[in-house]
């Protein structure tokens, strides 16, 4: 193989379609847009013309709203808890909360507070401290001899500047 006799696989570059450039290219004239008028220009749809009929976003009804108060929890189950004492990420000795769990990586984040679920099964000895719990979660902790404190919710800065 010489240096001139390379070249590329056939087919694997395929030359671009050129439109408008007469009708015997098949084509020409509209360059493939169908007919004239709105639908032929670049970027100019209307999202949700239906042709004049009533669009379907305004035939459904409205339904329900945006609660501008809701406090968003981070939720965490007994046995991520279980698993982060027993690698020794978490203290159990000491009073878990939300910035104890954020440091030990169980959460990511706390957002508007901590909500602990039931799931899974907790041995040690512990003093959680969050925002909110199941029923489920609270017998578990308080059957392996812990403690559950629900604490307020959290209020936002702007709430918090306005009292």
């Amino acid at each position: 193989m010489k240096l001139n006799e390379i070249a590329d696989n056939e087919g694997s570059r395929k030359k671009r379609t050129r439109v408008g450039r007469g009708i015997g290219s098949g084509k020409g004239k509209q360059s493939g847009r169908g007919g004239k008028g709105q639908t032929a220009r670049s970027g100019v749809r209307i999202k949700g013309f239906e042709g004049g009929q009533m669009p379907l976003h305004r035939r459904l009804p409205k339904r329900g709203f945006n609660n501008i108060f809701r406090v968003e929890l981070s939720e965490v189950n007994l046995d991520r808890l279980q698993d982060a004492i027993d690698a020794k990420k978490l203290d159990a000795s000491a009073t878990i909360n939300a910035e104890a769990l954020v440091k030990s990586g169980v959460l990511r984040r706390a957002k508007g507070g901590v909500r602990l679920l039931g799931r899974g099964e907790l041995k040690s000895k512990v003093a959680i401290e969050v925002h909110g719990a199941t029923k489920s979660a609270i017998e578990a902790v308080e059957k392996a001899g812990g403690s559950v404190k629900i604490l307020a919710p959290k209020k936002d800065e702007g709430e918090a500047k306005a009292s």
